[in-house]
């Protein structure tokens, strides 16, 4: 996606200014023109020039918003069922300042209708009563994982990667995470609405940026995931990642992957919608600077890859040296692959195929063309330097490379972003033979010498199986450890990684098993896979859960080569409980639908939405203000965690399609419900239609207060501005 840079592995660009400063990036439409990039587009012939004036209105405004239905696939229903059923009828026949506003609409394309699109400006959502309502739920929901704003676009690679839960997958360039979270609802297609699966598949989520990492782990942990790796390493040289093989120890086999997507760095001219400081900046030299990255991604993702994967390939750019350019050069490399045609998948999204021909140039006012690398090459003098290779231009056999079977979404056609996707896949046995081409580091070979980052292996006595076809390993002659580019090449990755190590406990150290009892957790819980997060190794404070491959994996790697950020999910946390009572653990309600499937049902308390309602009300309220037979229930137990359900069914002050499971904690008098504020929120606003929670009270007198009563203190009144407008803004910024 849009990241106008040359780092390694997707550090993203084109985010535009910060909030609280002066903003630099704001483009007014009479300024929404540039000559480089109408010249070096037509040249492309992109689009027919019949309809090129209606593209150019399109890039100029503002992209509609859209969010997708996140969580597992039954969650997602019902959200979607709430959304359908109580917030869309409002918004119909809306006006403001006497115009109608169109309602949400469902994007016609997105699988089970989950995916929506609405077009009103930001006053609408800040005033307009039904809007402002709808927008408050919209980004209650986002908070807590069960909304992703998402550009529309970008909602598409990973549906056409197919996911299902057995598939080991890794998502090369990940951050900020929307993808990743869809990659992770399709490996845990078989969740419920209450339980969490422990699917038997991989999700590897990797990005060059360490601080993007830590995004990552905050997006992806709203779908919490025993399958879930988060790694910090730059894509073009990912290292080989070892798993056990055979019967020896000392035996292991390369991890070769069902999915890979590469949603690489790219210019982003696709995203001049939102980013409108594109307008002032483009020129060619942005995608020709990304095109050799993009190469050696998508070659390395090539030979991470099983006989019968399939590789994702995407950008939000428009240019055909960022998009078909890398795809013919990725062939040549590598002919055993193949595009896809996956020109019958969802129908209704209106797209156009890739091109045959196009035209790169060096020069930065995009009026120079050549027809051929050589004609390029003969005009430079000695002194000139050579700023494009030979992959640059269409080779001499494109008609060979069935490059029409690539995508490309214009924002005329759909009111869109502009975007490319192109789906490859290794031929099948049968087809006509190829000539394969065996090089020492599989590099491509027009990309210059000095840019060819060095691929090496951690040298070890261990015997490691690989696909000859996928990887031509380098033995490592320096010290083992992180992979590191060549001296020359941009050294874009910090290598003082600070992670604390990742230590299993074993399945009868006193603390896990103390906690699985008090917890009266059943015998198939996996407590072999309980890992610790600490340099002693102790269980001093959270335990996390992954699954057997997560397991292996963590096993068979020095974490620190592989930069191993997170892993599994966290299940469980230490509870102080005060005075009168021991420590003990608790489990998280993030963690909850992953345990619950192991919780003895013998030991979940039952009650109805009232005592959901007082939960909701108060921080700790006490035993004795629950109805009966809820309060001698509660009464009789021990201090400590307990599981509360709320069955399914028609109640007085709501109605629930499904069962609603939460985690509890009991002191002497009182409990809790522990739970994060927001979710606390968002389930409010579910429920009842308002938000009844402590600091959604507080909130929301704060605002009816009279202006003689608001904060004295300017700055605190204009911090607080900003941060209702930040919430106000959060559905209007999309995800790339």
């Amino acid at each position: 996606m849009g990241r106008n840079n040359k780092k390694r592995g997707g550090r993203r660009g084109g985010r535009g200014g910060s909030r609280g400063d002066t903003r630099t990036d704001v483009v007014t439409e009479s300024e929404m023109s540039n000559d480089r990039l109408n010249s070096y587009y037509k040249k492309q012939q992109i689009i027919p020039d019949d309809t090129w004036e209606d593209f150019m209105q399109t890039l100029r405004r503002p992209l509609p918003t859209t969010f997708r239905v996140a969580g597992s696939r039954q969650t997602a229903k019902s959200i979607n069922e709430l959304i359908q059923n109580n917030y869309v009828p409002s918004l119909k026949d809306v006006l403001f300042e006497g115009q109608p506003l169109p309602p949400p609409e469902q994007l016609p394309w997105y699988p089970e209708g989950l995916a929506w699109q609405f077009n009103v400006a930001k006053p609408v959502l800040r005033k307009q009563p039904e809007f402002k309502k709808f927008h408050y739920f919209l980004v209650s929901e986002t908070e807590v994982g069960n909304i992703s704003r998402q550009e529309a676009v970008s909602m598409l690679p990973p549906l056409f990667l197919d996911v299902l839960p057995h598939h080991k997958v890794i998502d090369m360039c990940a951050a900020p995470g929307s993808k990743t979270a869809q990659l992770l609802e399709a490996l845990h297609a078989d969740d419920t609405v209450t339980s969490t699966s422990v699917p038997p598949g991989l999700l590897i989520a990797n990005d060059s940026d360490q601080k993007r990492t830590h995004l990552l782990i905050h997006q992806s942990a709203r779908l919490p995931s025993p399958a879930l790796m988060v790694t910090n390493l730059d894509a073009s040289i990912y290292p080989i990642i070892k798993i056990s093989g055979g019967n020896s120890k000392r035996h292991t086999n390369q991890l070769l992957f069902d999915r890979i997507l590469c949603d690489v760095p790219c210019s982003g001219d696709g995203t001049i919608r939102k980013n409108s400081g594109i307008w002032r900046k483009w020129q060619p030299g942005d995608g020709n600077g990304l095109h050799a990255l993009q190469v050696r991604i998508l070659v390395r993702a090539m030979r991470m890859m099983n006989a019968s994967g399939r590789i994702v390939y995407s950008t939000c750019s428009l240019n055909p040296v960022e998009n078909e350019a890398v795809i013919a050069v990725a062939l040549k490399t590598y002919p055993e692959y193949e595009l896809v045609d996956v020109s019958s998948r969802y129908p209704e999204l209106k797209r156009c195929p890739g091109l045959t021909s196009w035209a790169p140039t060096a020069d930065k006012a995009a009026e120079k063309y050549f027809d051929t690398y050589q004609e390029y090459r003969d005009s430079l003098s000695s002194t000139d330097p050579v700023k494009l290779t030979e992959g640059h231009w269409p080779p001499s056999n494109v008609a060979d490379l069935n490059l029409t079977r690539c995508i490309r979404i214009y924002p005329h056609l759909q009111d869109t972003g502009g975007f490319f996707v192109a789906v490859l896949q290794k031929r099948q046995q049968g087809e006509p033979d190829f000539k394969e081409r065996k090089r020492e580091a599989a590099e491509p070979s027009d990309v210059p010498d000095a840019k060819k980052p060095r691929l090496a292996q951690e040298d070890t006595a261990d015997s490691i199986d690989v696909d000859e076809h996928a990887v031509q390993p380098i033995t490592q002659t320096g010290p083992t450890g992180p992979e590191t580019p060549e001296e020359g090449d941009a050294k874009t990755i910090s290598y003082d990684f600070k992670e604390n190590p990742y230590t299993f406990l074993s399945s009868t150290d006193p603390i896990l098993t103390t906690c699985i009892n008090r917890l009266k957790l059943m015998d198939g819980f996996p407590s072999s896979n309980i890992l610790v997060r600490n340099p002693g190794g102790d269980a001093v404070r959270s335990l996390y859960l992954t699954n057997d491959i997560v397991k292996t994996i963590i096993s068979n790697n020095d974490y620190t080569r592989i930069r191993l950020t997170t892993a599994g999910t966290k299940v469980f946390a230490k509870q102080e409980a005060g005075k009168d009572g021991d420590a003990q653990f608790r489990v998280l309600g993030e963690g909850l639908p992953v345990v619950l499937p192991y919780i003895d049902p013998s030991t979940i308390m039952e009650s109805g939405v009232s005592t959901l309602r007082i939960l909701l009300k108060a921080y700790h309220p006490a035993c004795a203000s629950f109805e009966e037979p809820f309060r001698s229930q509660i009464e009789s137990k021990s201090i400590g965690n307990h599981i509360l359900r709320v069955p399914s069914g028609t109640y007085a002050a709501a109605t629930l399609s499904h069962d609603i499971v939460l985690p509890i904690w009991k002191s002497n008098v009182s409990i809790s419900l522990m739970v994060d504020k927001k979710a606390k929120s968002a389930l409010s606003l579910r429920l009842f239609g308002i938000d009844i929670t402590v600091a959604g009270v507080a909130a929301q007198q704060q605002k009816n207060m009279p202006a003689s009563e608001q904060p004295d203190n300017d700055m605190e009144g204009e911090e607080l501005e900003k941060e209702e407008e930040l919430q106000q803004d959060k559905l209007l910024v999309p995800s790339d």
